[in-house]
């Protein structure tokens, strides 16, 4: 098994995915008119999940 942060974030993805076809009322409403998103919205989460926090101060 390897612990790299391209795995976790692929695992992550697929976790998140995953529940969010199984319980759609936890994804964000959408308009069911309009263009349709090329994201699903495991990715964004993703994203947001593996941001990591910056430790450095916004003070000089």
């Amino acid at each position: 098994m390897t612990n790299d942060v391209d795995t976790l974030a692929t695992a992550l993805y697929a976790t998140t995915d995953d529940m969010l076809k199984e319980h759609p009322d936890l994804a964000p409403w959408r308009q069911l008119v309009g263009i349709t998103p090329r994201l699903s919205d495991a990715g964004p989460v993703t994203l947001a999940t593996m941001r990591r926090p910056s430790n450095r101060s916004t003070r000089p």
